[in-house]
């Protein structure tokens, strides 16, 4: 059995997401965040064009882009979850 172990990114490493150091409105502006819904639209179809392999390099770069995005949010998504839960651990 090989055994996969997951490094911690870069930006991991930097923005520490385990770590609940965010004040609480900067905890609550961050988890307001989304992608508009035309980015949405636009990562299903990019989605399924790459299952099907017919992605154009332009099309993998935007996907790239996306994917780098959600990334990005959710490591900050998660520390301002653990903010929030560390300063009501009721919650």
């Amino acid at each position: 059995m090989i055994r996969m172990v997951r490094q911690a990114s870069v930006l991991e490493r930097i923005i520490q997401p385990g770590e609940g150091t965010l004040p609480v409105n900067v905890a609550e502006y961050l988890l307001q965040l989304d992608f508009p819904r035309h980015d949405h639209a636009r990562y299903e179809e990019l989605s399924a064009k790459a299952q099907s392999g017919s992605l154009t390099e332009q099309e993998k770069a935007d996907l790239d882009d996306l994917l780098t995005a959600n990334d990005v949010l959710t490591i900050l998504q998660s520390k301002a979850r653990i903010s929030l839960k560390h300063k009501n651990p009721a919650a």
